[in-house]
């Protein structure tokens, strides 16, 4: 019973780490900024830290199955 909510859990921070991930790098390929007002080094440097860390969540939610 337990390996339910944890199946959400990662494939929510996958879903959510792999979209970031993939909003970011189109982003940056057009040139276009991540965050508005934001300095662009900063902003990438966020998005991408971010993502990372949610694909690393999902996956340590599947290794706990």
């Amino acid at each position: 019973m337990e390996s339910g909510p944890a199946i959400f859990t990662g494939v929510v921070f996958a879903l959510f780490g792999a979209g970031l991930a993939a909003w970011t790098a189109t982003r940056l390929r057009q040139r276009l900024p991540v965050a508005e007002g934001v300095r662009p080094v900063a902003a990438a440097t966020l998005a991408g830290a971010t993502a990372l860390i949610a694909l690393a969540l999902g996956v340590w939610c599947f290794a706990r199955l």
